[in-house]
């Protein structure tokens, strides 16, 4: 195999053919025109051939030397390239988040988008509640759990309060929704099969039974979808269905929220935070004060 000529020589040879003048070619590269010469005649030694053409008034490509010029300005605009599509690639912040908090989390990122186009994010949402920093590149996770300590790498959100919610039309439908005991006349949708949600919530309210029509989903965002088409009555985290409730798909028959002890909380590596990281998850701590 051919032993592949330095760098730093077909950037001299990239420059020198632009210019045809080893003293103009040296002034753009800040070093000496015989530092320019010598380095053109090693890359010369190396290939086996000449690139130039010395006259009296300058320099001429010879034709292995036009040969090679596309070839060059290729080769640097391919890396140019490359390292800004890395640089890009980069810049962009890592968020891993739980699909459960997905429906809060999307619409505020991409209100930060909109706010901050200069600092890209991509979340990817993942069935576990936890992160390992130490093998998973994140910079930063939504994580759902106990409330944790507080400390310099966690930010909580929000406590996760449990409350029934469903379409507007069914307060005062056919069997209207008005006060508890009307609830077994309505069929309960739960976002997971042990049906502790709606068990916590009921028992908290007074009620001691999960009644009898139910439909079991796998996630939230399934049992809200069919809440709000009026299927039946789901419960779910009042924070995580904030603009169902403000934009009128779906409302509160009750009052009632009950908190589970559970939390949502952001959670990044330790080790310093870049500026734009700070200033996001700064950002979704306020929005989720709001």
């Amino acid at each position: 195999m051919n032993r592949l000529p330095p760098l730093s020589a077909l950037q001299t040879f990239l420059i020198t053919a632009q210019h045809c003048n080893f003293t103009h070619a040296g002034q753009q590269l800040n070093i000496s025109q015989g530092a320019v010469s010598r380095q053109i005649a090693g890359l010369e030694a190396h290939l086996g051939y000449a690139l130039f053409v010395r006259q009296a008034r300058g320099l001429r490509l010879t034709r292995e030397g036009q040969d090679w010029l596309p070839r060059v300005q290729q080769m640097f605009a391919l890396l140019e390239q490359g390292v800004r599509e890395v640089a890009v690639r980069s810049a962009v912040l890592q968020i891993k988040a739980p699909t459960c908090v997905m429906r809060w989390l999307l619409p505020r990122l991409i209100e930060w988008q909109a706010l901050r186009p200069d600092i890209p994010v991509e979340v990817t949402s993942s069935v576990q509640h936890g992160v390992d920093f130490q093998h998973e590149e994140f910079d930063a996770a939504v994580l759902y759990g106990p409330a944790p300590e507080p400390g310099p790498h966690t930010r909580k959100l929000f406590d996760e309060q449990l409350t029934p919610v469903c379409a507007p039309s069914l307060l005062n439908g056919n069997l209207p929704l008005q006060q508890l005991a009307d609830l077994p006349a309505h069929m309960l949708l739960h976002p997971s099969r042990d049906e502790h949600d709606w068990r916590l919530w009921l028992a908290t309210a007074g009620s001691t039974e999960v009644h009898g029509r139910r439909q079991h989903f796998e996630t939230l965002d399934m049992a809200v979808a069919m809440a709000a088409q009026g299927t039946g009555v789901a419960i779910g985290d009042w924070a995580l269905i904030a603009d169902d409730l403000r934009e009128g798909r779906l409302c509160m028959p009750f009052d009632l929220k009950v908190s589970t002890g559970s939390s949502y909380y952001l959670t990044s590596p330790d080790r310093p935070m870049p500026a734009g990281l700070i200033e996001l998850l700064k950002w979704l701590q306020t929005r989720a004060r709001q």
